[in-house]
C-alpha cells in the first residue's frame, strides 16, 4: 500500500468520526428541546376520561358540556410537572373548576387535589374563580360567564401558576399534592370545555 493511500484512508476515516461526533450531540439536543403539546380533549371523543358522577356531559361543536347533575371528567392519566391550556365558557350561575394532581380520584375536592376555581359568584368569594381553592386566593377579581375564557395552569414542583384570559390571578407555592389525574368538574349552571391540552415537563 503506497503512503498516499495510507495518507487518504487515515483523513476518510478521521473525517468520519468527527461528522459522527457532531451529530448525536445535536440530535440529541433538538430532541431534548422539543417538548409537545398533548391534546387531552380534542373534541370529537372522551377517549383517554372517565366519568365519575351523574352530569349529563355531552359532546358539541368541538366542546364537552353539562348542565345538570353533578359529577367530573377525570383523566386516565396520571400529571405531576406540566403546563395545561384550555378554554371555559359558563354561565353566571355556574359552579365548576378544574382538579389537579388528584391524590385520590375516587373521592375528588378541594381537599384531595388542587382546585383552579370556575365560581363567579362563589357565597363566599375569597376562592372564587381564578383562585387556588384553599391555597391562594384570586390576585385579580375577573368575571367570567357568557364568554369563552382561556385557562393557563402551570405546576412545577412546589410552583403553581394560574392565568385567566392572560392575567396572572394565582402565584404560589404548595407541596401537598406530587401528582395525580386532572378532572373538570359540573356542580351547577352550565359549563363547556374545549381545547384541553398538556405539556408535561
Amino acid at each position: 500500500m503506497s503512503s498516499l493511500l495510507r495518507v487518504l484512508i487515515v483523513v476518510a476515516i478521521s473525517l468520519s468520526g468527527c461528522s459522527s461526533g457532531h451529530d448525536q450531540p445535536a440530535a440529541s439536543a433538538t430532541a431534548s428541546a422539543t417538548v409537545v403539546w398533548q391534546a387531552l380533549f380534542d373534541g370529537t371523543s372522551l377517549d383517554g376520561w372517565g366519568r365519575i358522577g351523574d352530569a349529563n356531559w355531552q359532546i358539541a361543536d368541538g366542546a364537552v358540556q353539562a348542565d345538570m347533575g353533578t359529577g367530573f371528567l377525570l383523566t386516565n392519566g396520571v400529571y405531576d410537572d406540566f403546563d395545561l391550556e384550555l378554554e371555559f365558557w359558563d354561565t353566571p350561575d355556574t359552579n365548576s373548576g378544574v382538579f389537579i394532581r388528584c391524590a385520590n380520584p375516587s373521592q375528588i375536592g378541594a381537599a384531595t387535589c388542587y382546585e383552579v376555581n370556575i365560581f363567579d359568584h362563589r357565597p363566599d368569594p375569597a376562592y372564587r374563580t381564578g383562585a387556588i381553592v384553599g391555597i391562594a386566593k384570586p390576585l385579580v377579581m375577573l368575571d367570567t360567564a357568557n364568554r369563552w375564557n382561556t385557562y393557563q395552569i402551570v405546576a412545577h414542583g412546589k410552583h403553581m401558576l394560574v392565568k385567566l384570559n392572560g392575567q396572572v390571578t394565582a402565584d404560589t407555592e404548595d407541596d401537598k399534592f406530587a401528582a395525580g389525574p386532572i378532572a373538570l368538574q359540573y356542580a351547577a349552571g352550565r359549563v363547556m370545555f374545549r381545547n384541553v391540552r398538556i405539556r408535561p415537563n
